[in-house]
């Protein structure tokens, strides 16, 4: 019996040991959304997926789906988002982005643009940008524009901008004060 295989790019969104050399990894991915997938004995010191499936790293990936599960098959490492920012704010920022990712996306979808815009959006908090507070509301209440979390017409014009046309803004209170409340509403949503 053969298994369908699906090549793809992921970004490694957390790992979980199993066992005693195993290891599961949530993945965002831009052919099937986001993921758990197993690969085998990835904790040795041998194996080869050890290094290139670190947390926030960005991988083009191999994909078994089994009959139960996804498995690993082969990787290739194209980056870290963690390890290539600029400074603990910046590094912060990946790992604020990632979590944010995981606790509001949760479907084995395909959502290809998405993928595009976490991608692009991690490199630029990586890079360390002036205004950091104000391009992370930015970059969130898009998120939730995208997944289905905020009316469109209650976001800001500002929010739909893609991150390659992000010019340095001045931070006003006034767009900080916009786009604070659009978050803490979906963050308490999610919670109930």
């Amino acid at each position: 019996m053969s298994y369908a295989t699906y090549t793809t790019e992921a970004i490694v969104c957390g790992t979980y040991n199993r066992d005693t050399s195993d290891r599961s990894y949530l993945l965002f991915t831009r052919a099937a959304g986001m993921l758990y997938a197993e690969a085998k004995s990835a904790r040795e010191e041998r194996s080869r997926q050890r290094m290139a499936l670190q947390d926030f790293s960005l991988v083009r990936v191999s994909l078994i789906k089994g009959k139960s599960s996804w498995k690993i098959g082969s990787i290739e490492p194209q980056g870290n988002f963690y390890t290539s920012a600029a400074d603990k704010a910046a590094r912060g920022s990946v790992v604020m982005l990632t979590k944010f990712l995981r606790r509001f996306y949760g479907g084995q979808e395909a959502a290809p643009q998405l993928f595009e815009y976490v991608r692009s959006a991690l490199q630029f908090l990586a890079s360390a940008p002036k205004e950091r507070a104000l391009y992370e509301q930015i970059i969130l209440v898009r998120l939730l524009l995208e997944l289905g979390y905020v009316d469109e017409r209650l976001a800001p014009p500002v929010v739909k901008k893609n991150v390659a046309d992000f010019t340095d803004f001045t931070s006003t209170d006034e767009l900080q004060a916009q786009l604070q409340p659009i978050i803490d509403k979906a963050v308490s949503l999610s919670q109930l």
